[in-house]
C-alpha cells in the first residue's frame, strides 16, 4: 500500500465523473499525460475494463488507505473554493425557485460529466438562506421529491422542491463541502463549515441522518456577528438586564437562562460571558457544541463518544482554576449537582434549563433530586425567555381583538390591535424579525426562604410577579404596542385553540 503524494493532492480536476468516483471509491489523475488511478482495493475487471474504455488509455492503479481516498475526493470535488467564498454572481437578482424549475434529472447532469448546475443550486440554496437570516436550512428527502425548507424567524418554510433523483448528487455535495465520509450513508455524521457572502461570515454547522429515502441533511446557520452582541443590545426590558448585570457581578452562585428551544438562551449567556471578559478573569466553558468561539475565553466541547459529557467536563474545569464556568446545559442531576457545588465554592456558573418558565427552573432542579436547601444557598438568577415574531410594518392592518383572546391576555374587550397579511417585503409571512420577551426571577431573601421551605411554584410565581413583569404581561403590552399578534402570542406561548372553546 503506497501513500498519496502530495502533487496529486494538490490537484484541482478529476479526470473520472464524480458519480463513478463514488460509487467506486476510487480516484484519477493526469500527471502530464501519465494516468494514476488511487484505490483501496485491486480493481475488478469490469471496473478495469470501463476505465479503459472510459480513458481510452493504459493506466497505473495504486492502492492506498481510505482515509486519504476520501481526503483526495473532498480536496478535489470541493463545492466552494479553499476561502469558501460563495459565488459572487449570486449576490443580486438572483431568483432560487427560477433557477431550481431549470435543473431537470438529465442523462447527462446524472452521468457527473457536468456538476455546475449542482454546484450552483446549492450555492443559491446557502446564499438566499444566508440574505433572508435563516437560522436553518433543511433538505429532506422524500419518495417523489427532496424538500428544501428555512426556518425564518422559528417558522420553517418550504422553498423548493427537487427531482428526487437529484437527491443522491446534493446529499454528496453538501457531505463533500463539510468534510464528511461521503461513503457512510448508514450512520448520522456531524460536520462544519465556515461560508462568506460578501462581508457576511457565517459558519455551517452539518448534520445528517439516515431516513427511508436517503439521507437527512440539516444545516445550522451560525452568523458571527451574533457572537460578538453586547449585552446591552439584547432586547431585556431595563429591570431584568440590571438584575442580570447585577447577578454578573457577584462573585460566585448560578445564573439561570431558560426557555424552549431556539429562544436566544445562549446568545443571552455569551452576551453575559463577554461583558466578564477580561484578563483579571479565567473564564471556561463546556458546550454541546460550541456555536461560537469567544475571543479571550476557554471553550471545550462535550463527546459522547468518548464519554467526555457535561459532567465530566465540569468536573475537569474546576481543576483548572476558572473565576467563571459556563455550562451548556444542566440536562441530568450530577451536571446539577456539580454546578451547585462549584457554585457554593466560590464560581460564579451560569448555564441553560429547558423549563417553560423562570420559577418553573426551581421546581426542575428539585425533581432531579437536588435539596431545596441547596438550590436556595446557590440560586441567583433566573431569567426566562422567548422570542416572539414581530409583524411586518409593511402590510400589517388593525382589527378587534377576539373577546376570548382578551380574556385569555387578560385585556380589554374590543380593543385595537394589528394582525399579520403578507407582502413582497416580508416574504408573504406577515411577519419580519423577532424581539425578546422574558421574565425574570432575582432570587432574595424571601424567595431563598421559601424555596427552602418547599413552597409550591404558584406561590413563588405569586411573590415574584408582584412588582416585576412576567412573560404574558410583557407579551400583552407587546400586541397593545402593534409589535406582535394574537396568533404570534398563542403560537409562542403552545396554547391550544381548544382554550377558548
Amino acid at each position: 500500500m503506497s501513500d498519496i503524494p502530495n502533487d496529486a493532492m494538490a490537484e484541482t480536476s478529476s479526470i473520472l465523473p464524480y458519480d463513478f468516483v463514488k460509487q467506486n471509491n476510487i480516484f484519477g489523475i493526469d500527471n502530464n499525460g501519465e494516468i494514476k488511478i488511487y484505490s483501496t482495493s485491486e480493481l475488478s475487471f469490469d471496473i478495469h475494463q470501463e476505465l479503459l474504455r472510459y480513458i481510452g488509455k493504459s493506466f497505473e492503479v495504486e492502492i492506498c488507505n481510505s482515509e486519504e481516498l476520501n481526503n483526495l475526493i473532498t480536496a478535489n470535488f470541493s463545492v466552494i473554493s479553499q476561502n469558501s467564498e460563495l459565488s459572487e454572481e449570486l449576490k443580486d437578482n438572483f431568483d432560487l425557485k427560477t433557477f431550481a424549475g431549470t435543473i431537470s434529472a438529465t442523462e447527462d447532469l446524472l452521468s457527473g460529466s457536468n456538476d455546475a448546475p449542482i454546484i450552483k443550486l446549492i450555492n443559491g440554496i446557502l446564499s438566499q438562506a444566508i440574505k433572508l437570516r435563516a437560522s436553518d436550512i433543511h433538505f429532506e428527502p422524500y419518495e417523489d421529491s427532496l424538500s428544501v425548507r428555512y426556518r425564518i424567524d422559528g417558522i420553517l418554510q418550504e422553498v423548493i422542491s427537487q427531482d428526487p433523483r437529484l437527491t443522491p448528487l446534493i446529499i454528496a455535495r453538501l457531505k463533500v463541502i463539510s468534510k464528511l465520509d461521503i461513503s457512510e450513508r448508514r450512520l448520522p455524521q456531524d460536520g462544519r463549515v465556515s461560508l462568506s457572502l460578501g462581508d457576511k461570515n457565517v459558519d455551517v454547522r452539518v448534520s445528517t441522518l439516515p431516513s427511508t429515502y436517503g439521507e437527512r441533511i440539516v444545516l445550522r446557520l451560525l452568523d458571527k456577528q451574533s457572537a460578538q452582541i453586547n449585552i446591552n443590545d439584547l432586547g431585556l426590558p431595563q429591570i431584568i438586564l440590571s438584575t442580570y448585570k447585577k447577578s454578573l457581578s457577584e462573585s460566585e452562585g448560578i445564573i439561570l437562562v431558560t426557555g424552549p428551544t431556539g429562544s436566544g438562551k445562549t446568545t443571552t449567556l455569551y452576551a453575559g460571558l463577554r461583558d466578564l471578559s477580561d484578563s483579571s478573569q479565567n473564564i471556561l466553558t463546556v458546550e454541546d457544541p460550541i456555536e461560537y468561539t469567544l475571543k479571550g475565553i476557554g471553550q471545550t466541547q462535550v463527546n459522547q463518544k468518548t464519554g467526555y459529557s457535561f459532567a465530566t467536563g465540569l468536573r475537569a474545569m474546576l481543576r483548572q482554576d476558572p473565576d467563571v464556568v459556563m455550562v451548556g446545559e444542566i440536562r441530568d442531576t450530577e451536571t446539577a449537582q456539580i454546578a451547585i457545588q462549584a457554585s457554593l465554592t466560590g464560581h460564579l456558573v451560569l448555564s441553560t434549563v429547558h423549563t417553560n418558565s423562570a420559577v418553573g427552573a426551581i421546581t426542575r432542579l428539585r425533581d432531579m433530586g437536588i435539596e431545596s436547601f441547596l438550590i436556595s444557598s446557590s440560586l441567583k438568577t433566573v431569567i426566562s425567555q422567548r422570542l416572539v415574531r414581530r409583524l411586518c410594518d409593511s402590510c400589517k392592518v388593525k382589527t378587534t381583538i377576539n373577546k376570548d383572546i382578551a380574556d385569555l391576555f387578560g385585556l380589554k374587550h374590543n380593543l385595537e390591535v394589528y394582525d399579520h397579511v403578507g407582502c413582497d417585503d416580508c416574504n408573504g409571512t406577515g411577519y419580519k424579525g423577532r424581539i425578546a420577551v422574558a421574565e425574570c426571577v432575582n432570587v432574595d431573601k424571601t424567595i431563598k426562604d421559601m424555596i427552602h421551605n418547599e413552597k409550591s411554584e404558584n406561590e413563588i410565581n405569586e411573590y415574584v410577579f408582584k412588582n416585576t413583569p412576567s412573560i404574558n404581561s410583557s407579551c400583552s403590552n407587546l400586541l397593545i404596542e402593534g409589535i406582535t399578534s394574537c396568533d404570534e402570542l398563542i403560537r409562542s406561548n403552545n396554547i391550544k385553540e381548544d382554550a377558548f372553546v
